[in-house]
């Protein structure tokens, strides 16, 4: 569930950083650097570049985001 003023985007995986840190690749273009949510964390869910994903953007960072989903 969103909070106020959070923005989800879809976008894929484009590189793997450490402490499941991830570069996502919005499809307009734009290198965002995120981190997994707790839940995905959580449930050992398992992302690997070029994996589509669903990520959240808060108001305040537009560079940082929340994967929240992983796409099929």
């Amino acid at each position: 569930m969103l909070k106020k003023g959070e923005i989800e985007y879809e976008g894929v995986i484009a590189e793997n950083l450490p402490n499941a840190t991830f570069w996502v690749d919005k499809a307009d273009k734009e290198r965002v650097l995120c981190v997994l949510s707790g839940k995905m964390r959580i449930n050992h869910i398992r992302v690997s570049p070029g994996d589509k994903v669903r990520l959240v953007i808060t108001p305040y960072d537009r560079k940082k985001g929340r994967i929240v989903y992983k796409l099929r």
